[in-house]
């Protein structure tokens, strides 16, 4: 069986040694005779596994001792109505950075809970660059500061987390988390849906800071409030327990092979492949501020020529799956999380010029 190299913006590849390690643990974990997916979410084993999660990813991330780590379900789309409900309420005023797509769903969803004001955007040039947000720009009453730190249909990324003062910085991880080094303390509540750089689909991670836990009113629904995870362990009621277990796996893959200080220099050294080949192509070009370039995303465009089609076709049989562009921005669009090796990077290169010599 032959693997191709899927640059999919989610769900993405994952770690071979993961799915080997899965794929030899499928039918029965340890010696229980049943498989992760068959275990009881109240057993001693699953608590085993959900413990070492935890215990993993603190590790990896270095989360201070004042977090909590929150395995849940509902995608990052749930969590934009969960944090209004949950930290929307004491001015019931919130300061958002509008960087595209995932930022205006968000923006949308808040605007139920509270006043939502946008301090800074960058549709003007239709996302493809990070706007400067500076601490005079935030309302010191604002309950909240929200931003995407990586934006995977427009190929951004932050490459500094403002300052937000005493007001709670909330972000969205979802599709770089795990992929660099960052200082948790700079967030009040950080969210990430698994499947780009943690785990299969299904599992979303929530880490927040104990402050913030418990001011939701009375009548938020329970499985909507963050208190009521804190409380059970993440064990209010049923888990995803396959995909907490995957996402153990992707974390002592992480932590085996050095941390998030190599993975960095692994995802960096990626990205600058194909970027530094896309600036010397005469073919291909980049339609994102070099400021703001994600190294998690990367959209690539061929101006003036109508090539797409044909490109993502060969690209398919040559092994290299899922590099359609988004449909609101169209071009290509390779999605090198972590699990993508270098291999993979240079495979689309080798690829990229052999077809830019034939066109």
């Amino acid at each position: 069986m032959n693997r191709v190299y899927n640059f999919s913006a989610g769900p993405s590849m994952l770690p071979l040694p993961v799915l080997e390690k899965a794929q030899k643990e499928l039918l029965s974990y340890g010696d229980s005779g049943m498989s992760v997916m068959e275990l009881s979410h109240r057993s001693a084993l699953f608590t085993e596994i959900i413990t070492e999660a935890e215990q993993l990813i603190r590790q990896v991330m270095e989360i201070p001792d004042n977090y909590k780590v929150l395995f849940m379900q509902g995608g990052a789309s749930q969590q934009f109505s969960m944090v209004p409900m949950n930290l929307l309420v004491k001015s019931k005023k919130a300061d958002f950075v509008n960087t595209g797509s995932w930022s205006k769903k968000a923006i949308s969803e808040a605007k139920k809970f509270g006043d939502v004001r946008v301090i800074a955007s960058s549709e003007d040039e239709n996302f493809t660059y990070i706007p400067k947000v500076d601490q005079g720009m935030i309302n010191p009453e604002a309950d909240y500061v929200h931003i995407t730190t990586n934006n995977t249909i427009e190929g951004t990324a932050f490459s500094e987390i403002p300052d937000t003062g005493d007001v709670p910085l909330v972000a969205d991880m979802s599709s770089n988390i795990l992929s660099e080094q960052i200082d948790v303390s700079k967030f009040g509540l950080i969210y990430a849906g698994a499947q780009k750089n943690i785990g299969p689909a299904g599992l979303t991670v929530v880490i927040i800071r104990e402050d913030l836990i418990g001011q939701a009113s009375e009548t938020c629904p329970a499985m909507l409030n963050y208190k009521t995870f804190s409380d059970s362990g993440s064990l209010y009621n049923t888990p995803p327990t396959f995909s907490i277990y995957m996402a153990k796996l992707v974390f002592e893959w992480i932590n085996d092979l050095g941390g998030l200080k190599e993975m960095e220099r692994i995802n960096r050294e990626k990205a600058q492949i194909l970027y530094d080949y896309i600036e010397a192509s005469d073919l291909f070009d980049s339609p994102v501020n070099k400021e703001s370039r994600s190294i998690m995303n990367i959209p690539f465009i061929i101006p003036n020529r109508d090539l797409d089609a044909e490109f993502i076709k060969e690209a398919k049989a040559s092994g290299l799956e899922t590099l359609k562009g988004h449909r609101s921005v169209g071009g290509m669009r390779a999605s090198i999380y972590n699990a993508m090796p270098i291999e993979g990077v240079k495979e689309l290169v080798a690829f990229m010029k052999e077809f830019e010599s034939k066109h």
